[in-house]
């Protein structure tokens, strides 16, 4: 069972609850720009596996190529994808690339307005917590770099995406 997901991470400091001494607020610099790196990602539950794809938007075209990435990795064995209920989703070019590779994957809609339903919304907080809070990125290319060190991370410690999962495995 696959879950997918989408995240939009921005280059500007999203501050978040942290500690310092009294009186000593903490500094976190801003760029004053407001760029960001979009992220379209998937959880396997069974092997733990996080895939990801950075695109420019969300949209038919750019879900269809995660889809494509999705597809070729379950070709053989085919899986149950899990999708939440975006506009793009439902698209008409969407549903006809699943109707063409349903022997690959067999889509469901999970319940509106459920993102404590989707596994992957856990994975986007950890990489928020662990990777971008209160962090300054001087460019877009320094925000993805941290990313895909947070990815890469849970793409080798199967673990941690594990411990994302319990209330659902």
């Amino acid at each position: 069972m696959i879950f997918t997901d989408e995240a939009s991470f921005r280059q500007d400091s999203t501050l978040h609850a942290t500690w310092s001494r009294v009186g000593c607020p903490p500094d976190v610099s801003v760029t004053g720009e407001r760029k960001s790196v979009k992220i379209l990602g998937a959880i396997e539950l069974w092997r733990t596996r996080f895939d990801y794809r950075q695109d420019t938007a969300f949209n038919a075209g750019t879900y269809l190529g995660l889809l494509e990435q999705l597809a070729r990795r379950y070709r053989r064995q085919g899986a149950l994808m899990i999708q939440d209920n975006a506009s793009y989703h439902k698209d008409a070019e969407v549903w006809s690339w699943f109707k063409s590779n349903r022997h690959s994957l067999e889509v469901h809609q999970s319940p509106p307005y459920s993102p404590e339903l989707n596994p992957t919304e856990r994975l986007w907080q950890h990489t928020r917590k662990t990777g971008t809070h209160n962090r300054f990125f001087g460019g877009v290319d320094a925000l993805f770099a941290t990313l895909t060190r947070v990815f890469g991370e849970m793409q080798s410690h199967p673990q941690l995406i594990s411990s994302y999962l319990a209330p659902l495995c």
